[in-house]
């Protein structure tokens, strides 16, 4: 087997795939926001069951619900918040272990920062880590850095960890639990497969749980990258027996079908969008010379959003206001606007540009 300091990502004929589950505030949590004590033991019961087949990373929500019974006065505010994750991880994480230990096996506790995805170096690192953990038959447990992230370094909801972590690690799925089972209709029966996620939004409500951050939108978008980037997802509950492995082999929750990818395991980090640290909007000119993968250069930009500099990654949108691509930003913001009508010259190269 390649050792992780040698490849970015490991043969798949050599190794067994990645599976990324994501649990929410609200599936793993009681009303009151404390964790769920058998819905946890049933994670660990079910994920034990796969654990052979699969190198697995749970991101599990509810550390902000675990803690704020200790937090005096508690208002939600983003201190508090803070407090209150500081508190809840170790409770959380140490309920994980506690379920684990009688099927041998031991946990990891991992907590990200939008940093660790955007510095590429940082996120090698990140995946050696990983590696050496599965390579010991360790599960890690990830959550945001509630504690230190600020307001504009934070992770939109744990959809967005799971679904990053999945794009990057070259995941084979990514599952999402959520406390109503998958995806409802109008008649609120659960979709069972869905082949295109923007015909589906129109049954998305848009209230979220008390508990927690995301909501289905939330999981349809994330899911939408992460199928782009053919990646299997599963929207799925834990109120019925054995749901998670039945919703793993086809038989519960709503299945969105993934696309086809042959992108570079350095193009899939890139793709999953890390950092991002401004947009451009371009003209219909400019959107098919990426669709032929061309460079992107400065006469095709039409507007230019954010500040940035050399090196960072933007977001690339077409004159209908859909995101198109993702790069790497060869010039400053400030010199794109200030060359927009110049000849030639190169805003991101081709290299640098996936297509979404």
């Amino acid at each position: 087997m390649l050792r992780p300091s040698e490849c970015c990502f490991l043969n798949p004929e050599v190794s067994k795939p990645i599976l990324v589950i994501k649990f929410g505030t609200a599936s793993i949590t009681l009303p009151s926001g404390e964790p769920d004590n058998g819905k946890i033991s049933e994670i660990a019961r079910q994920v034990s069951e796969i654990h052979a087949r699969y190198r697995i990373i749970i991101v599990s929500s509810g550390a902000v619900g675990a803690g704020k019974a200790y937090i005096r006065n508690y208002k939600g505010t983003m201190t508090q918040r803070k407090a209150a994750a500081s508190v809840g991880n170790p409770l959380l994480v140490g309920l994980y272990a506690s379920y684990f230990a009688p099927k041998h096996i031991f946990i990891a506790q991992s907590l990200c920062e939008r940093q660790h995805f955007a510095n590429r170096d940082k996120f090698l690192q990140l995946k050696e880590t990983f590696e050496e953990l599965w390579e010991n038959d360790i599960i890690p447990i990830v959550n945001e850095n509630d504690v230190v992230s600020d307001r504009e370094l934070k992770f939109s909801d744990n959809d967005e960890l799971a679904t990053l972590l999945a794009v990057g690690f070259g995941a084979e799925s990514l599952m999402f639990c959520t406390s109503v089972g998958g995806l409802l209709d109008e008649e609120g029966q659960i979709l069972r497969n869905v082949s295109n996620v923007n015909e589906v939004f129109k049954f998305v409500k848009t209230d979220k749980s008390f508990l927690g951050l995301g909501g289905m939108a939330s999981k349809l978008t994330f899911a939408k990258l992460a199928a782009r980037m053919a990646i299997r997802v599963v929207i799925f509950g834990m109120n019925a027996k054995n749901e998670l492995l039945r919703a793993l082999n086809g038989d519960a929750g709503t299945l969105i079908t993934p696309g086809k990818s042959t992108l570079s395991a350095r193009n899939r980090w890139l793709g999953s969008g890390g950092l991002v640290s401004g947009r451009l909007q371009i003209d219909e000119g400019a959107s098919k010379a990426l669709s032929k993968r061309k460079s992107l250069l400065a006469v095709g930009v039409t507007e230019v959003t954010g500040d940035f500099e050399s090196g960072e990654i933007i977001e690339i949108y077409s004159a209908a206001e859909e995101m198109i691509a993702v790069a790497r930003a060869r010039e400053t913001s400030t010199a794109i606007r200030q060359n927009l009508k110049t000849m030639n010259f190169e805003v991101a190269h081709a290299n640098d540009i996936v297509l979404l």
